[in-house]
């Protein structure tokens, strides 16, 4: 009885005994407080793909394929320094008839499936006559250190742009121009 008592009042060993208790979860927090940071990061580069790729696109009156393809490389370089293996972008240019019901001009997609229901939900920014492009750029980010919980977090953004010189922004051998 005697050794239990000072057994118990033996101060000795309490701290190191918290610190094994709490460094866990104070390292689960550190950790995932990184993976937040880099997840908000990755999300902000996103949305400058899609906006840069978007800018680009509507500058000319028409483009061409390699103007496409230095759109689009100029979007994955925005995503610098993430890796740009999970990128892709659906760009879409489309024309609102006289009585402004859209169609799809022209339409390149890389690394990525096309958006399925890209003509729904214009109403608001459809004008007869006129023109837009959308880009969506997607990036999977993986997460250095919750991606066994997470898996890879699939990002999306969408960029609106008009045509900056002419009212839709055509392609080169596209006959709808």
């Amino acid at each position: 009885m005697f050794l239990m008592r000072v057994w118990m009042d033996n101060k000795d060993g309490h701290a190191g005994m918290e610190a094994v208790l709490i460094f866990p979860v104070l390292l689960t927090l550190l950790l995932g407080v990184f993976d937040a940071g880099n997840a908000i990061l990755a999300n902000q580069k996103t949305i400058r793909a899609s906006q840069v790729t978007a800018d680009l696109v509507t500058r000319a009156r028409e483009v061409s394929q390699n103007d496409v393809e230095q759109a689009v490389d100029a979007g994955r370089l925005a995503l610098s320094p993430m890796p740009m293996d999970e990128y892709g972008v659906d760009i879409v240019s489309i024309r609102f008839d006289s009585n402004a019901i859209p169609e799809i001009v022209w339409r390149e997609t890389q690394n990525m499936d096309p958006v399925s229901d890209i003509l729904g939900n214009l109403d608001l920014l459809a004008s007869p006559g006129e023109g837009i492009v959308i880009v969506t750029a997607k990036y999977n980010f993986d997460p250095v250190f919750s991606s066994p919980i997470t898996g890879p977090v699939a990002m999306q953004e969408v960029a609106f742009a008009r045509g900056r010189l002419s009212a839709v922004v055509c392609r080169e051998g596209v006959s709808q121009c």
